[in-house]
C-alpha cells in the first residue's frame, strides 16, 4: 500500500507537471481534476460477464460496494475515484458530492447502484456512474468497471473512450475454470490490441476457490503464474484471486473494534491460495500482491514518462526564466529607489536607440536611403528646362532693364535668373529634413518598444517618448534653418569670375569668326591679283625658249629620281604605338606621361582604356596586373592644353620654338567642379609620346566621353588671338551688329551649366547640414535632455508614471509560481528517475548473477 501512496505522489507531480507545460493554473487543474487527471492511476477492469470483474475491484477496495451476480450486475460503466485517508476507522466510506463529504455504509451504496443499473438496464444506458470515495483500506486508484464484453452495449467507442488512455492500467479478469482456454479471451485480446508490449496489462485469475477440486485448470493456473502459459501471455503478470469471498466477507463477520481483522481476512485469503496452488510463486497470490503487481506496472509507465517529462519541464523553466528576466524584478517602494529606477530605464533606452541608429538595426537604413535616393530625385526633378526656356529667360532678362552694352552680357537678368532656379532647392532640402525627422521618430518609437523595462510601465514609456519626440522638433527647426541658409548663401553671392568668364568666351568666339571670315576673303583677294598681274605681263620670246629648256630640264630631272625612286622601297609612314585588343578592337593600351601633382614632373605610366566599360586605368609597368587608378570617363571632360600649361618649364628660346611645333598634352578633367577625377586629383594632365599617339588617344577618349554627355574641347590649328583690349577689337565688336537671341540662348547654357554645378553642390551638402543638426544632436542633446527632464520631475509625478501595469504584475507573479514548482517538481521527478534507474541496474545486476547454469 505504501508503494501505491508513494506512486499517486508521483503521479499528483506529474500530473502537476502536464499542467505546467501547458500553461495551465496549477491551482485550477488540482481543484478540478477532470480538466486535466491522472491516468497512470486509472484501473480499467476487462473481462466477460461473470467474470467476477467487480468482485475483484470490491476486494481492491476493502468494501463490498459493487453489485455482484453470475448474470453480469455490471450494465453501465461505473468509475470509482477513490482517495485514502488513514485516519478513518476500517469500515468507514466517505463519499465526496460537490465538495460535500458524507459518511455511508457499503450496502447503502451498493443499493443504491443496483437502483440505477436497474433503471437503466431496459435503456441500455451508457451514461457513467461516478463515484469519489475516501477509505483507509483502498489504494489511491481510480477504478473504472465495465460491463461484461458479450454485452450489447459494450462496442468499439465505450472501449476506445476508457482502454486508448496510454497509460491506464488494463485488469484482464479471467475465471480459473476458463484457464485452460485462455488463448481465446476475448479480454486479453483486447488488450493486446490497445497493448501489445504488455506494459500497462495485469491478468488477474479470479474464484480460485471454485475450481480447487479442477487439475486441469490449477495446471493452467500455475503456469499462468510461472509466465510458462500461451504465448500471448509471456509477457504479462499474473495474480491468482479468490476474490471478496473471504476477505470482505471474514471482515464484515468480524469485531467492529478490531481494525486490523482486513489485513488478517487478506493473509488468510493468502494462506488459502497457496495450499491449492502448492507450486505457484507466493508473490503472485492474493489481494497484497495483486497491489504489488499493481504499483509495478504503474512505477514501469511512469518511468517511461519522466525522461520527456523532465526534459520538458528544463526547457520551461528556461523560458520562464527568460521571461521573469524580461518583466523585471519587482518594484521597489521607495522615492530614491524610483528615481533610480527611471534613470536605469532611460539608460536602457539610450543603448537601444543607438544601436537602432548606429548600428542600422530598425529603421536606421532610411536615412541613408533618403540622402542617396530620394533628395537627389527630388534636386534632379526640379524644372530646369521651364526655367531655362528662351522665353522665359528673354521676360526675366527684360524686366531685369535689359541689357547692358558696356558688359555686353544682361549680367542682371541672369543674376535673377540663378536667384529663382536656386530658390527651387529649399522645398527639396525641407522635405529631406521631415523624412530624416520622421525616421528619427520611428526609431524612438522601436527603441521604446524594445527596451524591456519600459514595456512594465506604460505611462512612463509614453513620457519618454515625449520628451524625445519635443527634443527632435527642436531640431528639426534648427536643421530646417540651417538647409534654408545654405541655399540663400548660393544665391546671395554669384562668383564675378562667371560671369567674365562669359564675356570672355564670347569675346573670343567672336574673334575666331572674324578671323576666319578675314582669312578667307584675303585669300578671294590675293587669287584675284595674282591672275590680274599675270594678264597684265607679256613675255617674249627667247623667254619662252629659255623657260622650255628650263622645263624639259626638270622633266628628265624628274623621271631619273622617279627611277630610282621605284628601286628603293619607301620609307615606313609615322604611326602610333598604341596597341588593341578585344573582339571589337574595344581595349586600347600605350605609354603616356602624367604630370606629377607633388614634384610638379613628368612620370611614364601604361595606360589601358576599356571603351566598352568607359574606364582608364594605368599602372606603373606593362607587366603589372593591377591599377594603381582608375578614373571613369563618364563623369569628365577632355580639354587639349598647351605644352607650357601642362606645366613643363622652358626657356624663351624653346618656347618660340614650341610654338611651332603641335602640343602632346591634354587634360582630364570632372563635369562636376567640386568632384575629383582621380583619388584626390580634380584634373589629370597627360601628355603623348608622339603626335600619333596623341591624336589616335583623343580619338578614342573623344568616343568614350561624348558617348556619355561629355565635352571634348581641341585647340584650334591657328594659333591663338591675344586678348587685348587696346588693339581696337572691343569697338569693333561693340559696333558690330550680332543676333542678340543666338547670344542669349549661348549665355543661358553657359547659366544652366552654373546653376546644375550649385545643386549638386547642395545635394552634397544638405545631408551634411541633416546629419549635424539633426542625427548627432539627437545622438548626444536629445538623451542629455532626456535625464536633465527625467531628473527634474518630482516624487509624486515619478511614483505615478512607475506604476506598474496589473497585468505584467499578475503575470510575474505567476511566472514566480511556476518557477518554485518547477524547481520543487523536477527535483522531486530527478530523485524517482535517478531511483528507477538505480533499481533497474540492480535488477539487471542481480539477474546476470542468479543465472540458470546446466
Amino acid at each position: 500500500m505504501e508503494a501505491i501512496e508513494e506512486l499517486s505522489e508521483l503521479s499528483e507531480a506529474m500530473r502537476q507537471a502536464a499542467a505546467v507545460l501547458a500553461d495551465e493554473d496549477v491551482d485550477e487543474t488540482s481543484s478540478s481534476s477532470s480538466k486535466r487527471p491522472s491516468t497512470f492511476l486509472n484501473v480499467v477492469a476487462l473481462g466477460n460477464v461473470g467474470a467476477g470483474k467487480s468482485a475483484v475491484l470490491n476486494s481492491l477496495i476493502g468494501h463490498p460496494l459493487l453489485p455482484t451476480g453470475e448474470n453480469g450486475a455490471t450494465r453501465a460503466p461505473i468509475s470509482i475515484d477513490l482517495a485514502r485517508d488513514s485516519s478513518l476507522s476500517t469500515k468507514s466510506i466517505i463519499l465526496q458530492i460537490d465538495n460535500k463529504s458524507q459518511q455511508v455504509s457499503a450496502s447503502a451504496l451498493r443499493h443504491s447502484l443496483q437502483d440505477r443499473l436497474s433503471k437503466g438496464a431496459s435503456g441500455r444506458s451508457r451514461d457513467e456512474i461516478y463515484l469519489k470515495l475516501r477509505t483507509s483500506t483502498a489504494p489511491p486508484l481510480k477504478l473504472i468497471d465495465l460491463p461484461g464484453l458479450e454485452q450489447r452495449i459494450v462496442d468499439e467507442s465505450l472501449l476506445r473512450e476508457y482502454v486508448e488512455h496510454n497509460d491506464a492500467i488494463l485488469l484482464v479478469i479471467v475465471p480459473a475454470a476458463q484457464a485452460p482456454e485462455i488463448s481465446s479471451s476475448r479480454a486479453l485480446r483486447l488488450a493486446k490490441e490497445y497493448d501489445s508490449e504488455g506494459t500497462r496489462t495485469v491478468g488477474i485469475i479470479s474464484r480460485i476457490d471454485q475450481a480447487a477440486s479442477d487439475s486441469k485448470a490449477l495446471a493452467a493456473v500455475q503456469a499462468l503464474l510461472l509466465n510458462q502459459g500461451p504465448p500471448k501471455t509471456s509477457d504479462i503478470p499474473w495474480v491468482a484471486l479468490i476474490g471478496q469471498s473471504v476477505s470482505i466477507a471474514s471482515t464484515q463477520s468480524g469485531s467492529a473494534s478490531a481494525d486490523n481483522s482486513l489485513e488478517t481476512a487478506w493473509r488468510a485469503e493468502s494462506e488459502s491460495l497457496k495450499s491449492i496452488l502448492t507450486g505457484a510463486p507466493q508473490n503472485k497470490l492474493g489481494r497484497v500482491a495483486l497491489v504489488d503487481v499493481l504499483a509495478g506496472q504503474i512505477r514501469n509507465r511512469i518511468k517511461l514518462r519522466l525522461p520527456n517529462l523532465l526534459s520538458g519541464l528544463q526547457g520551461k523553466s528556461q523560458i520562464i526564466q527568460d521571461e521573469l528576466v524580461r518583466l523585471g524584478e519587482q518594484m521597489v517602494t521607495t522615492a530614491e529607489g524610483t528615481r533610480a529606477v527611471a534613470l536605469e530605464l532611460c539608460r536602457e533606452f539610450e543603448d537601444k536607440f543607438l544601436q537602432h541608429i548606429t548600428g542600422g538595426e530598425g529603421n536606421g537604413w532610411k536615412i541613408v536611403s533618403s540622402f542617396e535616393g530620394s533628395f537627389p530625385n527630388r534636386i534632379k526633378q526640379l524644372p530646369l528646362d521651364r526655367h531655362f526656356d528662351m522665353n522665359n529667360v528673354k521676360k526675366i532678362v527684360l524686366e531685369a532693364d535689359g541689357y547692358q552694352p558696356y558688359l555686353i552680357s544682361p549680367e542682371k537678368g541672369l543674376r535673377s535668373l540663378i536667384k529663382g532656379v536656386l530658390e527651387l532647392a529649399k522645398e527639396p532640402s525641407r522635405l529631406c529634413v521631415d523624412e530624416v525627422h520622421r525616421v528619427l521618430l520611428d526609431i524612438v518609437s522601436a527603441a521604446a518598444n524594445a527596451t524591456p523595462g519600459l514595456g512594465r510601465y506604460a505611462p512612463f514609456k509614453r513620457e519618454v517618448v515625449a520628451i524625445a519626440s519635443a527634443a527632435l522638433d527642436g531640431f528639426r527647426t534648427e536643421a530646417r534653418k540651417m538647409v534654408v541658409a545654405l541655399v540663400d548663401m548660393e544665391r546671395a553671392f554669384v562668383p564675378p569670375q562667371h560671369f567674365i568668364r562669359l564675356v570672355q568666351r564670347r569675346m573670343e568666339r567672336q574673334r575666331r569668326e572674324e578671323e576666319v571670315k578675314n582669312r578667307s576673303s584675303k585669300k578671294a583677294s590675293d587669287a584675284e591679283q595674282s591672275i590680274l598681274n599675270r594678264a597684265s605681263s607679256p613675255q617674249t620670246g627667247g623667254q619662252q625658249q629659255s623657260e622650255g629648256k628650263f622645263e624639259g630640264n626638270l622633266k628628265s630631272l624628274k623621271d631619273k629620281f622617279s627611277k630610282k625612286e621605284k628601286n628603293v622601297p619607301p620609307a615606313p609612314p609615322e604611326g602610333s604605338a598604341l596597341k588593341t585588343a578585344g573582339p571589337g578592337g574595344e581595349i586600347t593600351a600605350g605609354f603616356l606621361l602624367k604630370k606629377s601633382g607633388k614634384t610638379n614632373g613628368w612620370s611614364r605610366r601604361w595606360f589601358v582604356l576599356n571603351e566598352k566599360t568607359g574606364k582608364l586605368g594605368y599602372t606603373k609597368k606593362q607587366e603589372e596586373r593591377h591599377f594603381r587608378g582608375v578614373i571613369t570617363l563618364e563623369e569628365c571632360n577632355i580639354e587639349e592644353v598647351a605644352d607650357d600649361e601642362g606645366g613643363s618649364s622652358k626657356s624663351s628660346k624653346d618656347k618660340k620654338s614650341s610654338e611651332k611645333e603641335p602640343s602632346l598634352v591634354f587634360k582630364i578633367t570632372s563635369r562636376i567642379p567640386y568632384k575629383t577625377v582621380l583619388k584626390a586629383h580634380s584634373a589629370v594632365v597627360l601628355k603623348a609620346e608622339s603626335l600619333a599617339d596623341k591624336t589616335e588617344w583623343l580619338e578614342k577618349l573623344k568616343n568614350v566621353v561624348e558617348s556619355k554627355g561629355g565635352q571634348v574641347k581641341v585647340e584650334s590649328a591657328t594659333p591663338p588671338m591675344r586678348q587685348s583690349l587696346s588693339d581696337g577689337s572691343l569697338d569693333t565688336m561693340a559696333r558690330k551688329p550680332a543676333d542678340p537671341e543666338e547670344e542669349l540662348r549661348w549665355m543661358s547654357q553657359e547659366v544652366r551649366g552654373y546653376v546644375e554645378a550649385v545643386l549638386n553642390s547642395l545635394a552634397a551638402n544638405v545631408p551634411k547640414a541633416v546629419i549635424l543638426c539633426q542625427v548627432e544632436k539627437a545622438k548626444e542633446d536629445m538623451l542629455i535632455q532626456l535625464y536633465s527632464s527625467v531628473s527634474t520631475i518630482s516624487n509624486p509625478r515619478i511614483e505615478e508614471l512607475l506604476m506598474e501595469d496589473q497585468n505584467v504584475k499578475r503575470r510575474r507573479e505567476r511566472y514566480q509560481k511556476q518557477s518554485s514548482l518547477l524547481l520543487k517538481l523536477t527535483r522531486q521527478l530527478s530523485v524517482h528517475d535517478n531511483r528507477a534507474a538505480a533499481t533497474s541496474s540492480w535488477s539487471n545486476g542481480s539477474t546476470a548473477d542468479v543465472a540458470p547454469t546446466n
